[in-house]
């Protein structure tokens, strides 16, 4: 009994939507080959999850594209060289970028909740420089 007991506890825990599954996202000068760029490029999270973003390295931000947000939800735009986290809580493709490294390819998504409903809105987007290249391969592979 006492290990039924134990069982459904750990299944409610496991379960519960109040632990989320948050991600970590790094705003680095290099990785491998690449120059000023997100560890991450695209991630998949729940509603109420939090994306993390450490500045591993000075002068980085993230900044949502205009447009490239479901709707209802306010522009967001952290501090340059300051980690920042932003908890979803409207479904949708989120999009966004580095300030001043866009036109170097520093750009992501977040996915919440599974919701692609947005996704003509993120491919009308306007990306700039290396950035049109790498958004048409990343919105491609949504």
């Amino acid at each position: 009994m006492k290990n039924l007991i134990l069982k459904i506890i750990l299944f409610l825990l496991l379960c519960s939507p109040s632990y989320s599954a948050d991600e970590n996202i790094d705003m680095l000068n290099r990785l491998g080959k690449e120059i000023n760029v997100y560890s991450k490029k695209i991630v998949n999270v729940d509603v109420g999850d939090t994306v993390f973003w450490k500045s591993v390295n000075p002068g980085h931000n993230v900044e949502f594209i205009k447009g490239g947000i479901p709707a209802g939800v306010e522009k967001f735009k952290s501090k340059y060289s300051k980690d920042t986290s932003y908890t979803f809580n409207t479904p949708g493709i989120y999009a966004y970028w580095c300030t001043p490294h866009k036109s170097m390819g520093m750009i992501g998504f977040v996915v919440v909740g599974n919701d692609k409903s947005n996704l003509e809105d993120i491919k009308k987007l306007k990306f700039y420089g290396k950035s049109t290249k790498i958004a048409e391969t990343l919105i491609n592979s949504l």
